[in-house]
């Protein structure tokens, strides 16, 4: 065990435990059991540190939504997982990308929905409307109260509290062209409300199945051009950032693909080309982490790329 001193709001100990009850095919998982924070809840957090990892050398940071979904199936509620150290492990073995390593954040459960919905977007809408996306996540047991995102929150925790302990722990390079942030789905949304918002701290986002609709149904629904309207007057520079899209087309992926070349075209319009946007389509891939994991190479390399 390691404690490490950091100074947020006060000087507060984490304690930092190798751990085995996750299983990875190579690297190591150093696991924080309760981050406390001003700005949310406590959560758990997982730090994978690939094979040969040293203080001699600087790594890229990989910020990563759904924690608990990455890296080992057999303790996830779907089993499933993305295995995202199989993947990072077979990419550095072929010296197709930087040296990496991934801070996977988990969710809280209750608060993901939350934690996850762009809260800008949703401060633009009427009344009538915030009523009437309340009750649509009520009725699929999203919420059980007045919906009101705390995404404004949660960023601050990972960019006041969360990167601060990583970049004073470990050997990584702390500036923007080497800080990522990644996510499915919800997660999805909150990488590039992330980007968007803190332009200085991430140079890149990847936004896998991004779930627009924010709701679970596109008929009378604001909310996908209310993101889209944000992203107008929010995108950061493409001359410094890169932005990575996906989506299949069944189950809830069925909902996404006319709203991506939607957000496209605004990308367009803001200066985003080949070299530093890609959006890709999946026919036959559905909303799971089985998917996710299929088709993970493609941000990883686009993010990463030697």
């Amino acid at each position: 065990m390691r404690v490490v001193l950091i100074s947020f709001f006060s000087l507060i100990s984490i304690h930092i435990l190798s751990q085995n009850q996750l299983s990875v095919v190579s690297g190591k998982i150093e696991h924080v059991s309760v981050f406390p924070s001003k700005y949310t809840d406590p959560r758990t957090i997982d730090i994978w540190l690939p094979d040969g990892y040293s203080e001699e050398k600087k790594y890229s940071v990989i910020y990563m939504h759904d924690g608990q979904m990455l890296f080992d199936s057999s303790t996830t509620w779907n089993k499933q997982s993305w295995d995202v150290d199989d993947k990072l492990t077979q990419l550095l073995k072929d010296k197709e990308i930087k040296n990496t390593i991934v801070v996977g954040i988990w969710n809280n459960g209750v608060n993901r929905h939350a934690e996850y919905f762009p809260q800008k977007p949703f401060e633009s809408f009427s009344k009538q409307e915030k009523d009437s996306i309340s009750i649509e996540l009520q009725r699929i047991g999203r919420t059980d109260s007045f919906f009101m995102p705390i995404s404004d929150n949660y960023l601050k925790c990972i960019v006041e509290e969360i990167k601060p302990m990583i970049d004073e722990t470990f050997a990584v390079r702390k500036g923007r062209k080497h800080t990522f942030i990644m996510g499915s789905s919800m997660g999805g949304l909150i990488s590039l409300y992330a980007i968007c918002e803190y332009p200085k701290v991430f140079g890149g986002a990847a936004c896998l199945s991004t779930h627009w609709p924010g709701i679970f149904k596109l008929e009378n629904n604001p909310i996908p051009n209310a993101f889209i309207n944000y992203l107008k007057h929010n995108l950061p520079s493409p001359r410094l950032h890169k932005l990575y899209f996906d989506c299949g087309d069944q189950t809830l992926d069925s909902l996404y693909p006319e709203i991506q070349m939607q957000v496209n075209r605004v990308l367009i319009e803001a200066g985003y080309s080949s070299k530093n946007c890609l959006t890709k389509y999946f026919p036959g891939n559905d909303h799971s982490e089985a998917s996710w994991k299929k088709r993970l190479n493609f941000p990883l390399i686009f993010l990463l790329k030697n």
